[in-house]
């Protein structure tokens, strides 16, 4: 497994290129914003992408989709149906995703011989969700380095994030925190110090 990544677009959007070396395979998680710059990336790596990952369903996590598509046609793109129908009621902030796949808590994906399992994780909206491959967790905007996500978006709710949270930091084993904005960091270190990660697993639920 190779994980590269870059930050694009207005609001600093994290975009992960997740590379299967054996097979050439990768797949491209929260394309925000900038394609050509993300093209040239998953060149650069050498693979051939596959699949387009969404960890929800903003504006700012999806922005290079059409581009991407037209680069590479046959990209399927993943996406909770929550997410999805939001865009029904909020397209400024949920533009709608043609042709998704709908996937959610208990999926796997398959990128080569590399397994991502989905974990349901609403809170920053309804269809955020955290994706785990081997000792990575892309966790959106739901877990970050110190902080967590905003709720206060069409489909936040603090409860539903705070019982997210507290999910995160039950799951057994450290694991690299690749959030969707802001530096990179691990499990052990925010249940020492991220103050909402802390809250949470102080809770119950």
């Amino acid at each position: 497994m190779e994980i590269r990544y870059l930050t694009v677009g207005p609001i600093e959007t994290n975009c992960y290129i997740l590379c299967d070396e054996k097979n050439k395979i990768c797949a491209v998680i929260d394309p925000g914003a900038e394609a050509r710059y993300i093209i040239r990336a998953v060149e650069s790596a050498g693979c051939t992408p596959e699949k387009i990952l969404l960890t929800h369903g903003h504006y700012d996590h999806t922005g290079g989709i059409e581009d991407l598509r037209g680069r590479w046609p046959d990209l399927k793109v993943y996406l909770h149906r929550a997410d999805r129908e939001a865009g029904d009621i909020m397209p400024s902030i949920f533009p709608p995703v043609p042709d998704t796949e709908d996937y959610g808590e208990g999926d796997n994906i398959f990128i080569g011989d590399l397994t991502v399992n989905v974990l349901d994780t609403p809170g920053h909206s309804k269809g955020s969700v955290i994706l785990r491959c081997e000792n990575a967790l892309f966790t959106g905007d739901t877990l970050f380095a110190g902080d967590c996500g905003r709720t206060d978006l069409y489909g936040g709710d603090m409860n539903e994030m705070l019982a997210s949270l507290k999910r995160i930091g039950g799951l057994d084993g450290d694991f690299l925190i690749l959030p969707g904005h802001g530096e990179t960091s691990n499990l052990d270190h925010e249940k020492l110090n991220n103050p909402w990660l802390r809250q949470a697993l102080r809770l119950y639920f």
